[in-house]
């Protein structure tokens, strides 16, 4: 008993390698830089955007609208309109969209998951460790294939191109319609607003900083 009691007591020691490997696991877990900055970079043209749009108030101005003279007169308008109202046209084309595809639950979902695809198979995951589905191993070559294969098929062969292209047409037409009766006269247009700005300038910042990534600048 007396010797044990005098017995040097034991210090827990840490494994140097399992604390590296819970390290790299848990900085592991959640999107990665390339995500986050895409999704930061949409939130903030949404915002940008939507701080530029025109007050609804004129776009419905009654007292603006009048019969285009012509038809080069319409395309006059249609051009000067766009210019001014080009956020308030791009959201109501978004509305339509949205408004398409939440009645056709069954594309949405099939859009929504092809979406997803891109996005988590190819475009924001790590090269290294390669893809494995179902016990397959994929290559980066393989995986491309896949997708394109599958976008193909969403698009052309079931209903979601369909929807896209009648919600397309349909919004269109009502932007067109608008912007041919609306009278431009009265509206102030800045010529120094950058063509960029809007809903979808997002797409080539994107794809800038992707393009500057490690994961992507490995597959082009």
């Amino acid at each position: 008993m007396a010797a044990a009691a005098s017995s040097p007591a034991v210090l827990p020691i840490s494994n140097p390698q399992t604390t590296t490997n819970t390290q790299q696991t848990t900085t592991g877990v959640g999107p990665t830089p390339a995500l986050r900055s895409f999704i930061n970079r949409i939130s903030e043209t949404i915002q940008g955007g939507l701080s530029n749009r025109r007050p609804w108030s004129e776009l419905v101005d009654r007292s603006a609208f009048s019969k285009p003279e012509s038809v080069s007169d319409a395309t006059l308008r249609i051009r000067k309109n766009y210019s001014y109202f080009r956020t308030n046209y791009l959201s109501l084309i978004a509305v339509v969209l949205a408004f398409s595809l939440i009645t056709n639950p069954f594309s949405l979902f099939l859009l929504a998951g092809l979406l997803a695809a891109w996005l988590f198979l190819y475009l924001f995951r790590p090269s290294d460790p390669p893809l494995v589905l179902f016990g397959r191993q994929f290559s980066e070559r393989e995986t491309l294939g896949v997708l394109i294969v599958s976008t193909v098929v969403v698009i052309f062969l079931t209903s979601v191109g369909s929807v896209l292209v009648s919600a397309l047409m349909i919004g269109v037409a009502i932007v067109c319609t608008h912007a041919a009766f609306r009278a431009p006269e009265d509206l102030f247009l800045d010529e120094q607003e950058s063509p960029a700005t809007g809903f979808l300038s997002f797409l080539s910042g994107a794809a800038a900083s992707s393009a500057a990534g490690p994961a992507v600048a490995a597959r082009v």
